[in-house]
């Protein structure tokens, strides 16, 4: 079809903007599609000014007001970040308490009267073990440690999504998922990962390219969820805030954890643009979000949501594929090689691979053994440091500083190099599952399982070597 059968059946009107759009192109360097969008909505906004009258303008001018802070161009990622901030902070004050009270009801009460019907039944001592002290107690452990922080983290985030706030998070990361050729409803699977991955994965399907999608699960594993932040709270707390007097200490241990989130994101973002310039090259597509007018949130359906739809979801299928972990751990534990237990053995053979990358043996054994459920990390290093039979707990930072610090030499490069492990290792086996459901492919399966694994050996690797050289 040459020009002027297009000009017949395009409308002229359509055909001018379109000439405007490809001369701001030409000028700014930018995708053409994204200027037609810009001016076709800025023609449609002139109509509707001359043809509409709105009643409810107060309200429209509060969102407009609203609006000019939370997505301004210096003030949006400030207040993003201090709104990540005191969610993590609620939700490490507020998780604390039950789940040491979960913990003591199902490791102490509830184990208990395990032990004594399986003593009642007779039954053999190594299925007691088996049984109770590996199986139980390592779907305990998950339950204690993941139910708490998603209680209280998933109903937040889904409050923030409810009042109209996540969109304006998306609108603010547009521009840098954009740069980094991946869309930019990325930020809001990505915030969803803070809470489970699994989860987030299966939101990336509001993504419509197949390729962006694609990128925005590989990368999803790179900001930490429930299951990690045990461990990254107990670093914190032993390092960053027994360093700070008492009054800041929590407020210093949510301000690191928001540093290693923020390196996440940069890698992600880094990732992202190394994905999209080789394996999955292809241009960023744009898309019109709308922002949704602020509104009161409906709190009946915020708890529905966010604990029936996401927390009891995400609880069972982590308690169903965390269930080897716990048997694994009891029987390297209680199988005897000599005098010393295998898990000791492994350990060892895996000492000088973790000193490498400024671990140990112990901390390498416990992430491989904790796969299905990054929750049993913790307990499975302080099983493995104390040389127990079974997956146990030290509530007291004191004692737990006392046991790594002077009893194993952990060091403040020892933390940040777990932290960013903790943060870049692979993802759990419920993720690894819902990337093959989501994706149907074994290939990307693999990818996004092995290439998490690569970079974080790369990383502590470098940082591990560069801290002894300076500092130890």
């Amino acid at each position: 079809m040459n020009i002027e059968e297009t000009k017949n059946t395009i409308d002229y009107k359509t055909l001018e903007l379109i000439d405007k759009a490809n001369e701001i192109n030409e000028k700014l360097g930018e995708t053409a599609h994204d200027n037609i969008v810009v001016a076709l909505n800025a023609e449609a906004t002139a109509i509707a000014r001359e043809t509409v009258r709105f009643t409810k303008t107060d309200i429209h001018r509060f969102d407009e007001k609203i609006d000019r802070i939370l997505t301004h161009k210096f003030w949006a990622f400030p207040i993003m970040f201090i709104l990540l901030t005191i969610v993590f902070w609620v939700t490490i004050q507020g998780a604390n308490y039950p789940s040491q009270k979960i913990a003591s009801l199902l490791l102490d009460d509830l184990a208990y009267q395990l032990e004594l019907l399986f003593a009642w039944a007779s039954a053999p001592w190594w299925l007691t073990g088996f049984l109770v002290h590996g199986v139980y107690r390592g779907l305990a452990w998950v339950i204690a440690v993941m139910l708490p922080p998603m209680a209280i983290f998933f109903p937040l985030f889904t409050l923030m999504e409810d009042m109209g706030y996540l969109p304006r998070v998306a609108f603010n990361m547009d521009n840098l998922f954009r740069k980094a050729g991946a869309h930019g409803k990325q930020a809001l699977t990505m915030s969803m990962g803070f809470g489970c991955n699994a989860a987030a994965i299966v939101a990336c399907r509001i993504i419509e390219s197949p390729r962006e999608r694609l990128i925005a699960i590989i990368t999803n594993n790179f900001v930490p969820c429930n299951g990690r932040w045990p461990t990254m709270i107990m670093l914190a707390t032993i390092f960053i805030s027994a360093a700070f007097p008492e009054t800041f200490g929590s407020i210093a241990a949510a301000s690191s954890l928001v540093a290693v989130t923020l390196f996440g994101i940069g890698v992600t973002l880094v990732v992202s643009k190394v994905l999209s310039t080789t394996f999955l090259k292809g241009e960023a597509s744009s898309y019109i979000l709308e922002l949704p007018p602020y509104r009161r949130p409906q709190i009946l359906r915020v708890l529905y949501t966010s604990f029936i739809d996401r927390t009891i979801f995400v609880l069972w299928r982590a308690v169903v594929m965390a269930a080897p972990c716990g048997g694994i751990a009891w029987l390297l534990g209680n199988i005897m090689v000599g005098d010393v237990s295998l898990m000791a053995h492994i350990a060892g053979a895996l000492n000088p691979f973790g000193y490498a990358i400024g671990l140990d043996g112990v901390i390498i054994l416990a992430y491989i053994i904790a796969i299905p459920a990054n929750e049993i990390v913790v307990p499975t290093i302080i099983m493995a440091y104390m040389n127990l039979d079974r997956m146990t707990d030290i509530t007291s930072m004191a004692e737990l500083q006392t046991l790594l610090v002077d009893g194993q030499g952990w060091t403040i490069l020892t933390a940040v190099c777990l932290m960013l492990f903790s943060l870049l290792h692979n993802p759990c086996s419920t993720t690894i599952w819902t990337i093959y459901k989501e994706t149907g492919s074994t290939k990307w399966t693999v990818v996004a399982s092995l290439m998490p694994v690569v970079i974080a050996l790369v990383v502590c690797f470098t940082v591990a070597q560069i801290g002894r050289l300076l500092f130890f």
